[in-house]
Formats: C-alpha cells, sequence, structure tokens
C-alpha cells in the first residue's frame, strides 16, 4: 500500500518537472544575473568602493528566453533536463512516497482527514530526506542550466547529468556533490510543505464546503493556490542555493562563498534584499503551472492505478 505513493509521486513529478524545464532554466538564470560581474575572480571587490559599482542592467524573463534561444538555440530551453528527470526520480520520488506514508499514518479513521500540523510536519520531515537523495541531480542541474551563460572558454559542457556528476566528483570531490545540501534541505522542507500541506488542506476545505466536487476543478484550484504558495515561500532559498550550487571552486584560489549565509550576505550587500526575489516570475510562472500539472497527473495516476488494481 505505501509502496504506491513512491511509484505516483514519481510519475507525477517527472512528467511535470520535464514539462516545466525551461522555466526553470530561466529562473536559474535570472537569479544568477548580476553574480559574474560582481564577484568574479577577475572583479572580486577589494576595497569597500568597489562595493558601490552601479549594478549590471537585468533582462526580463522573455527577454531572457529569446535571448538563449537566439545565441544557443531553442533545444537549450532544455538544456539539463536529463538532471531535472533524475532530480525528480529521487527527489519528488522520495519525498511525496513518504508524506503518502505519513498521511496514511496520521489521518484519522473517522473524519478522513489530517490535521493541517501533521500535514506541515510531513512535509517538512519528507522533503527534508527527499532533498538529501537528490541533492547531486540538483548540483548537476544547476551547473548545466547555468552553464550558457558563461563564455565559450569557461563553460563546462556537460554532455549528461551523468557526464555532470562524473566530472564534478574528479575535479571538486565527491563532497561537492552536497554542496549547498543544507540549502537544498531547507528550500525542499518549505516547498514540500507548502505545496502539499497547501493541496490537501485547500482541496478538503473545497469538497467540505461544498464549494465545488472531488474532481478536476477541484484539483487545478488547489494545486494553483499551492503553487503560489511555495514560489513565495522558497524563492529567496532558492537564490542563495542556485548561487553556492553554481560557484566552481579552483586550486589555489579562494572560493566566491564561504558558504550559505555568506552568499545570502554578499548578495544582499551588493544587489539589495530584492535580489533574493531575482527570478520569481518565472518561479511562480514555473512554481504554479509545475504544481498544478502535478497535482492533476497525481490525480490521475491514482485513479488509473485503482481501476487497475480493482480488475485484478
Amino acid at each position: 500500500m505505501g509502496f504506491n505513493g513512491f511509484v505516483e509521486g514519481g510519475i507525477a513529478s517527472v512528467v511535470a518537472g520535464c514539462s516545466t524545464h525551461p522555466l526553470d532554466l530561466i529562473k536559474v538564470r535570472m537569479q544568477l544575473q548580476g553574480e559574474t560581474t560582481t564577484f568574479s575572480h577577475h572583479l572580486r571587490p577589494t576595497t569597500a568602493n568597489s562595493l558601490h559599482l552601479s549594478p549590471p542592467s537585468r533582462v526580463g524573463p522573455i527577454s531572457l528566453a529569446l535571448r538563449i534561444v537566439n545565441s544557443e538555440g531553442l533545444p537549450a530551453l532544455f538544456y539539463g533536463v536529463s538532471a531535472t528527470v533524475l532530480r525528480q526520480s529521487l527527489y519528488s520520488t522520495t519525498s511525496m512516497g513518504l508524506y503518502d506514508l505519513f498521511k496514511q499514518r496520521w489521518t484519522d479513521p473517522e473524519t478522513k482527514t489530517m490535521p493541517l500540523t501533521k500535514k506541515i510536519a510531513a512535509g517538512l520531515i519528507a522533503g527534508g530526506i527527499g532533498a538529501a537523495v537528490g541533492n547531486p541531480a540538483d548540483v548537476a542541474m544547476v551547473r548545466i542550466q547555468a552553464d550558457g551563460r558563461l563564455p565559450q572558454a569557461q563553460r563546462r559542457n556537460y554532455k549528461s547529468v551523468f557526464d555532470a556528476i562524473t566530472q564534478i566528483s574528479k575535479q571538486e570531490g565527491v563532497a561537492s556533490l552536497w554542496r549547498g545540501s543544507s540549502l537544498t534541505v531547507n528550500r525542499a522542507m518549505i516547498v514540500t510543505t507548502s505545496q502539499l500541506a497547501t493541496y490537501d488542506q485547500i482541496k478538503e476545505a473545497i469538497i467540505q464546503k461544498g464549494v465545488m466536487e472531488d474532481g478536476i476543478w477541484t484539483h487545478l484550484a488547489a494545486s494553483f493556490a499551492a503553487g503560489v504558495v511555495a514560489a513565495i515561500a522558497s524563492n529567496p532559498v532558492d537564490v542563495i542555493k542556485t548561487r553556492v550550487m553554481n560557484m566552481k571552486v579552483e586550486a589555489g584560489r579562494l572560493p566566491l562563498y564561504n558558504g550559505a549565509v555568506d552568499c545570502l550576505m554578499k548578495t544582499v550587500r551588493r544587489e539589495g534584499f530584492r535580489a533574493l526575489y531575482k527570478g520569481f516570475l518565472p518561479t511562480v510562472s514555473r512554481q504554479g503551472p509545475f504544481t498544478v500539472v502535478l497535482f492533476v497527473t497525481l490525480e490521475q495516476v491514482r485513479k488509473l492505478l485503482k481501476e487497475f488494481r480493482s480488475i485484478d
């Protein structure tokens, strides 16, 4: 019974991840805007005055998408999709499967509902464990997606997610595959909780109050709300996570950031608090459709598997 949650969650998350991958790539590129000029090895600020250099111009999501297509080709919007598949297969499958297990254990047998506090707890635990499992794929995905923004001579040119993981391990050590893992775990706990708990809570409220029956429109409404909540809650952590994971550590050179807190301080000091919401438009544009596709697909997969089991 518990295994079904992993299968259903895995299928739904892979479908949702692949269908919204271009939006995720644009989000990553936007979150890295301003970083190269500000903190590159050649222009890293060494004096107080250098911190007051005028920030580079920022490009919006549509302009950035057009720029990517013009300079790198239409397929570039799907760079790193293999990493997305691996990440969703590891992280989302684990987190959604565990959440389903908690849900089965903590749901009141009489009311058939689970208190919001337990939903939040289940999301926090499931998201944290899932993120730890999927962190290597997350690092590889960020690296691949960010590669196209670098000059040709500096690109890593990974052939696939497995090539990326192999090269990162050889050049920077196996431990580097868990770089930013604390951020990944924190973000995943926020996202998983806000997505799953919000979806379940709103879905239950809609059905219980008789607004709509348990069907596609209820699933769409609840999943869209969950996506917006997840985007608002997770974007600041996501920006820092992206920058830390994308950081290249070279022998004999000081790392760009000494950790998440250092990255946070440098980002806010140089670019302002609003920098923590860089890429928010593509984040919510991606998180909304991702969450909608995720839960609508999940409900349909559950329905199909239930019908298949009833035939047997």
